[in-house]
């Protein structure tokens, strides 16, 4: 059973590892114990969360591996979803309940893979994920640093991250040319932006756009009031800024926007 490239396989070989990450959610909130791992394939993760008192489901959408997991795992075969995680109705995983989400990613859709849980947020309270070590350094990066950027900002607006283990290469068959690193996040209490949400979105992507530019050059198509260009928010660059402070600068353009 070889990786495919094309589905960004690489096969986690280390079990005390495997073992980590499987019992590395915490399922604190409350929801229930709904579980769904994406990308089993043959099973490293899923051996151990069977082990659990978990309702657990997993999403593969390599038939040669659904084929393995139905062999080598009877008791989850009417619980493998046969599809790309990408394609899945998340309302209808669970008939609606939420759920926790964990698995070793694709690496090749690991960004959409967080984007698409972000627009599920009022399902997922909480995600445990192998990723690239770039993505995930990026993902819970703190204001300020080189890796914060765009995804920092939409990320960290809803969920918390952590840190559970950093990942070598050789943990891996085949392994990939970069580290990999496990990290975990957790849903905020609140995650009423009290903003649009969409033009919030189009703001940090837009700052990030020319990173070491002022805001007040780069939001230039949202700033039509000069006033507001000169608040001391907009002559900052955007790796300075807080989630809040893209949540403040969404607000006044959207105040000024409507008043027009």
């Amino acid at each position: 059973m070889k990786a495919k490239k094309s589905f960004g396989q690489h096969f986690l070989i280390n079990e005390p590892l495997s073992e980590k990450i499987a019992n590395s959610l915490k399922m604190e909130s409350g929801i229930g114990k709904n579980v769904l791992e994406i990308g089993p394939g043959k099973g490293v993760l899923t051996k151990y969360l069977i082990e659990q008192d978990i309702n657990l489901k997993v999403c593969e959408a390599d038939k040669d591996m659904v084929s393995y997991l139905e062999t080598n795992y009877p008791a989850l075969r009417d619980n493998i979803i046969y599809l790309d995680f990408l394609k899945l109705n998340m309302k209808k995983v669970f008939d609606g309940q939420p759920f926790y989400l964990i698995g070793n990613y694709p690496y090749n859709i690991s960004s959409q893979i967080l984007f698409k849980m972000v627009k599920h947020k009022e399902l997922i309270p909480e995600m445990v994920g192998m990723f690239q070590k770039e993505v995930s350094d990026r993902v819970i990066a703190p204001p300020g640093s080189k890796t914060y950027g765009v995804i920092s900002v939409l990320i960290q607006a809803y969920y918390t991250g952590e840190n559970v283990v950093k990942v070598s290469p050789g943990s891996f068959n085949p392994p990939p040319k970069v580290m990999s690193s496990v990290i975990r996040l957790t849903r905020k209490e609140n995650t009423d932006l009290g903003c649009d949400e969409s033009l919030f979105r189009q703001i940090v992507k837009a700052g990030f756009n020319q990173r070491r530019k002022m805001l007040r050059n780069t939001l230039k198509p949202f700033i039509n009031n000069t006033e507001l260009a000169d608040n001391p928010i907009f002559k900052q660059r955007p790796e300075s800024l807080s989630v809040e402070e893209f949540v403040d600068i969404t607000k006044m353009i959207e105040a000024i926007q409507n008043e027009d």
